[in-house]
């Protein structure tokens, strides 16, 4: 079954992040750039509030239609959980779930074409007294294939790296499910391939970056283990292989993050423990690795400096691999250095009198021969010195830190999405300054997902500053971190908030209504989410 080639990727160069201390650095309020606030307590009244100017009679119900999509998939009987986009054909989504509302529900996943979603051209103003005049019918999409075998919600998808050449499901069964991928006849076709359990509940899911490792996925487990697995579908008898597994972790880990050259894999957890994984030896090669053997970096709350009461929920990698960011409970963010793994001098082959030989890992399993394993970019060994230092503490927020996400290079920013409804943007080049604290920006509920725009090639200019959050207000926003802009829109009451480009509404917002996920592709021109409304919604930008 013929697949799609690899498109050429850009070169990333290492950014030098400046102004790092070794000391922990604590970001007080009174630092920051910028602060925008909403006002709860005027403007638009909230759907549910009381009114004091009109009783509504019992079974009265009052309901907003607001939808700013341009199509739907409505297939799911319950919450959708999981969203997953295909690297070479960004119209291929995958999504899943659960059946219904049962406890005993089985888990359920459909993967889908939105290239039915036709684009609209932007309304004249002579519209705005009429809206209904330009509305068109949404058209509803179709499954192209339904994922089943999960007898507990599906909680995360991935598509493998770097030709998505296999779609994986994982569940609250403890199920990790693999599709084999394929296009023929200008159609996309899907296989079972095999399927593995090692634990009871998986919390999380995602390819490994490295075009050196292919068809790799980590995930992370409610028991606190950490697996690696290689798909090889020339191994008819085991082609989900285990390459790597983990038991540091005392208590569930809650997220993960690979670096962009796949070499290091963090991850936290509940019990307020981070560790940083050398999953394919380029560490221990250079003698860069901690006692334990396995991790380049290994933290917990027996380090007081580290110490997060109420665990850790969110971790990313820079794109440069300095340094480590996790989120966690009260608003906190811990930045740990991490080591320099540089390239190593080009490796000639070896010779047949002398075969690099091969090196077993944990259980037995074959790894890298030193001379094999691929390495991150630089020039010459540079081991850190911040490697596994608290370069520093971040304290801005009121609420956890859901999610954290890294601008591209060469912008030095990281965003974090807070439970108290808030975005924090720091500025690593400057010593973790505060750029902007956006309150309220989903309207006081939690922010779930903030993602950078990859590539913004229809905006120029703006590369690197554009961020998409969504939250369980059951709103999609685009913002733009240079600052104010054109467009500046109000929100929250009437309350400007600076940088805010674009929104999109159409979930239900509130309890049961929010958006627990969105893919954007490399250019964000579109975005669909994941509805706890059980709606797969897919907007234009």
């Amino acid at each position: 079954m013929p697949f799609p080639q690899d498109p050429q990727d850009p070169n990333h160069q290492d950014h030098q992040d400046n102004d790092m201390h070794d000391e922990d650095e604590i970001i007080q309020g009174d630092e920051i750039d910028e602060v925008f606030e909403g006002d709860d307590a005027e403007g638009d009244v909230a759907m549910d509030s009381d009114d004091e100017d009109h009783e509504m009679g019992e079974g009265d119900e009052e309901i907003l239609l607001h939808n700013d999509s341009i199509a739907y998939f409505d297939a799911h009987k319950d919450s959708v959980f999981a969203i997953a986009q295909h690297p070479i054909y960004p119209q291929l989504i995958a999504t899943g779930g659960s059946e219904g509302e049962a406890d005993d529900a089985p888990g359920k996943g459909y993967v889908f074409d939105t290239s039915a979603a036709v684009s609209r051209p932007v309304l004249p103003p002579s519209f705005q007294s009429d809206p209904s005049a330009g509305q068109q019918q949404n058209p509803q999409l179709t499954p192209i294939f339904e994922i089943d075998g999960h007898t507990d919600s599906i909680n995360a998808l991935a598509f493998t790296l770097p030709k998505g050449e296999f779609l994986a499901s994982a569940g609250m069964d403890g199920r990790l499910r693999v599709y084999a991928v394929g296009t023929g006849n200008n159609q996309f076709q899907f296989q079972f391939l095999a399927e593995s359990q090692e634990t009871e509940e998986i919390n999380w899911l995602l390819p490994c970056p490295s075009a050196d490792f292919p068809n790799t996925l980590a995930l992370g487990a409610s028991d606190g283990s950490v697996w690696v697995f290689t798909i090889d579908p020339t191994d008819s008898a085991s082609p989900i292989q285990i390459i790597q597994s983990y038991f540091l972790h005392t208590g569930p880990c809650t997220a993960g993050a690979w670096s962009a050259d796949g070499n290091l894999l963090a991850t936290v957890s509940e019990d307020a423990s981070m560790h940083v994984f050398d999953v394919w030896g380029v560490a221990a090669a250079k003698n860069l690795v901690t006692d334990n053997g396995q991790t380049v970096v290994s933290l917990t709350e027996a380090d007081q400096r580290f110490a997060v009461e109420g665990g850790l929920y969110s971790v990313a990698i820079s794109p440069s691999g300095n340094f480590v960011a996790a989120g966690g409970a009260g608003g906190n963010i811990k930045i740990v250095g991490l080591p320099r793994l540089s390239e190593q001098p080009q490796q000639t082959k070896p010779t047949a009198s002398r075969p690099a030989p091969a090196i077993r890992g944990p259980a037995g399993r074959r790894m890298p021969a030193p001379s094999q394993r691929p390495s991150a970019s630089g020039a010459g060994a540079e081991p850190s010195a911040q490697a596994g230092a608290i370069l520093a503490s971040l304290a801005v927020q009121g609420d956890g830190i859901e999610t954290l996400a890294f601008s591209p290079l060469p912008n030095t920013l990281l965003a974090a999405g807070s439970v108290d409804g808030s975005i924090a943007v720091y500025d690593s080049a400057r010593s973790f300054a505060v750029r902007k604290h956006i309150r309220g920006a989903h309207e006081g509920e939690s922010v779930v997902k903030v993602d950078f725009v990859k590539s913004a090639t229809s905006q120029p200019g703006t590369h690197g500053w554009l961020l998409t959050s969504c939250g369980l207000d059951g709103v999609v926003r685009r913002w733009d971190l240079r600052g104010a802009t054109a467009t500046q829109q109000t929100m929250q009451g009437g309350a400007a908030v600076s940088g805010l480009m674009k929104e999109w509404r159409g979930h239900a917002g509130g309890e049961g209504g929010g958006v627990l996920g969105f893919v954007q592709g490399e250019t964000g021109e579109r975005v669909v989410t994941a509805g706890d409304d059980g709606v797969v919604l897919v907007f234009e930008a």
